[in-house]
C-alpha cells in the first residue's frame, strides 16, 4: 500500500514548564518557527502536497535529550537540528534528493 504522502515530517512542538525535568522541543528552539520556516522551503521548492511531502505538528515525540527533534516518515528517519540552515538541508538534501543527512540523525547507522 502506497502513502498518501511520499514524505511526512512530523516535528515536536511539546511545550513543557522551565522547570521541569526534562528539556521540550517546542521552548528550546522555537520549534513554531521553525515549523512555518520548513513548511515555507517546501511549498518554494513545489514540493508539498498530496504524493508529496507533508509538514505537521506532533506532541512529545519522547525524544527530549537529543535536542529539538523531527521524525520522517514513512521510513521513520529521526533528525535533530539547531536552526533554519539544518532544517534547509534535511528539506534539499532528504525530501527533495532523497539523500539521509547522515549529520543531523538522532540515531546514526551501525
Amino acid at each position: 500500500m502506497d502513502s498518501f504522502y511520499k514524505y511526512h515530517v512530523f516535528f515536536c512542538t511539546n511545550q513543557r514548564a522551565p522547570d521541569a525535568d526534562r528539556p521540550s522541543c517546542g521552548r528550546r528552539c522555537d520549534a513554531e518557527h521553525m515549523i512555518d520556516h520548513t513548511k515555507k522551503r517546501v511549498k518554494q521548492l513545489g514540493l508539498a502536497g498530496a504524493g508529496k511531502v507533508r509538514i505537521n505538528k506532533a506532541g512529545c515525540l519522547d525524544r527530549c535529550e537529543e535536542g529539538p527533534t523531527i521524525v520522517v516518515y514513512p521510513e521513520g528517519t529521526w533528525y535533530t537540528y539547531i536552526d533554519e540552515t539544518d532544517l534547509d538541508e534535511i528539506v534539499d538534501s532528504h525530501l527533495k534528493d532523497d539523500k539521509v543527512v547522515e549529520r543531523l540523525l538522532i540515531d546514526q547507522p551501525a
